[in-house]
């Protein structure tokens, strides 16, 4: 099937859904059983998506990662009540103390944050690395090195990283490779095709698509699938049915929401590059882009999520260009069907493997579902209280 029908019909099985479209909202804790022998027998196919006790998923658990792995390709998947939950999650199945892990210095910064603090204190080692250093990422492995984290492009400055090259590597040393891959969604990059052992997903972004739920996804290959399904019980993790039928209705519409973010936001891009005060446009799409030939080679589409830089800017000149937009609104998060900005003064200090070229501030736009001109005036607006207040 093409992508487009595989979301359609992804996690529908009648198994889940009996003769209605979506599968019904199943809310349990306990599961009862009315002979040993069924008790038995859930209890030895409890990774096999049969009912067993609700922290393993009910029915409705089990159509959403059936849909996750039927669109990335994985062999299981498990869920988690967010995405920094997901990454925690997915690293600590693979990780003791004493290892050593290979993190990509342009990481989310939560999940800096969690090696930084957390791993640490564990006596877990973790080495950043330049994203664009692809096999040379060998001259980093040690004898204890159990893991190597992607994410491809970074979620703040959107460098490109050469996926295969660094998981041909991973696989030559025995490391599990672990992506996070929420920008391209399900859809936009088939990690395990790419040699990538498990893959995470924050579905609170595109996947559910409208900003009112908070869930991760890890779904892995067969090899690791095992380790990260037991492991991530072990822990706790789970997710609420309803919040899992809320993603599986955003994956209906999954791939023309992304077309429509694509679109417009190539248009804002465009626009960008050509303004006065912008040093650069951080858009992967963008034949610009030092990532570009990557970006063509290892994913189909693009979304509405990306940065630019401007040649100068004060605080106050960076204040006044984001507040008081119409359209774009400030917080946290991306993936809705609003237009989003947030604003960094030095990318510098969320790095230490690598040095960052540029000078200005960084705007990092989501670009929504708004009309595109809309959006454009906006930032046009923006652009003159910026020069206004310099």
């Amino acid at each position: 099937m093409k992508k487009d029908t595989r979301l359609i019909h992804a996690g529908r099985s009648k198994n889940y859904t009996g003769n209605v479209v979506n599968p019904p909202v199943v809310r349990a804790s306990t599961i009862v059983f009315d002979t040993f022998a069924e008790l038995k027998h859930a209890t030895q196919q409890r990774g096999n998506r049969v009912p067993f006790y609700g922290r393993r998923g009910t029915e409705t658990h089990f159509a959403l990662q059936e849909a996750i792995c039927e669109l990335e390709g994985g062999s299981g998947c498990a869920l988690y009540p967010c995405g920094a939950a997901a990454v925690s999650g997915a690293l600590l199945a693979f990780l003791k103390s004493g290892d050593h892990l290979l993190m990509v210095d342009s990481a989310y910064e939560p999940t800096r944050a969690l090696c930084d603090k957390l791993l640490a204190g564990l006596g877990i080692e973790t080495t950043y690395y330049d994203p664009q250093i692809g096999a040379a990422v060998a001259g980093l492995i040690k004898p204890n090195t159990r893991v190597i984290f992607l994410e491809s492009p970074g979620s703040l400055t959107f460098e490109m990283q050469d996926i295969p090259a660094i998981t041909a590597v991973a696989r030559q040393h025995n490391i599990v490779t672990i992506l996070d891959n929420t920008w391209a969604s399900p859809i936009l990059c088939r990690p395990f095709e790419l040699g990538v052992d498990v893959s995470v997903q924050s579905a609170t972004k595109y996947i559910v698509g409208h900003s009112d739920v908070m869930l991760g996804t890890a779904s892995a290959n067969e090899q690791h699938w095992p380790q990260l399904r037991e492991h991530s019980y072990l822990m706790g993790y789970c997710a609420s049915a309803d919040d899992a039928y809320t993603a599986l209705r955003g994956l209906r519409t999954l791939s023309v929401r992304l077309k429509q973010h694509e679109q417009s936001a190539l248009k804002v891009a465009n626009w960008l590059a050509q303004r006065p005060e912008v040093a650069s446009v951080l858009h992967p799409a963008l034949p610009s882009h030092p990532g570009y030939s990557i970006f063509q080679r290892d994913f189909s589409g693009s979304n509405g999520l990306f940065s630019f830089v401007l040649k100068q800017g004060s605080q106050q000149q960076v204040e006044a260009f984001i507040e008081g937009m119409a359209h774009f609104k400030m917080g946290f998060s991306w993936g809705g069907y609003e237009s989003l900005i947030t604003a960094t003064m030095k990318v510098q200090n969320l790095r230490t493997a690598t040095t960052w070229p540029y000078s200005g501030p960084l705007i990092r736009l989501h670009i929504g579902l708004e009309d595109v001109e809309d959006l454009l005036a906006d930032l046009e607006a923006a652009f003159s209280r910026f020069n206004q207040a310099g």
